[in-house]
């Protein structure tokens, strides 16, 4: 049992380990690109920062959830999680394109905004997960 189980498990702790690496990686990259410190607003109260953010995080997770579930390659689960995080930051750059004063809108608490920018990256997580399928 143990020698059918093994092999299992040191893939499920593989694909675990490599998504939460991916999940870190993309979250600073993304605290990086992105023009405001978002943490730190999360951290004084602001819920239309925790919103986005945490859209852009939700929706990342969901490709690489797909991935995983999708993929039988290591190689390419990573790959899918680069190619997740490229399509999350630039949610967030096209966001600040059509959203005229994003950063600021975030800075002042506004829930709308907030909201909106987390279920766009939402949205584009979950086409980005469907593709996999």
């Amino acid at each position: 049992m143990l020698q059918t189980a093994l092999p299992l498990l040191l893939t499920y702790l593989t694909y675990l380990g490599a998504g939460i690496a991916l999940l870190v990686v993309f979250s600073v990259i993304y605290a990086w690109v992105t023009p405001i410190d978002e943490l730190k607003l999360i951290r004084e109260g602001c819920t239309a920062a925790a919103l986005s953010y945490g859209g852009a995080l939700i929706g990342f997770s969901l490709t690489i959830a797909s991935s995983a579930w999708h993929v039988n390659r290591l190689e390419y689960f990573l790959i899918w999680g680069l190619l997740a995080m490229i399509a999350q930051i630039a949610v967030h750059l096209v966001l600040g394109r059509c959203i005229k004063g994003l950063p600021q809108a975030l800075i002042e608490n506004n829930i709308a905004v907030g909201s909106f920018a987390g279920a766009v990256s939402l949205a584009v997580g979950i086409i980005n997960a469907g593709a996999l399928s």
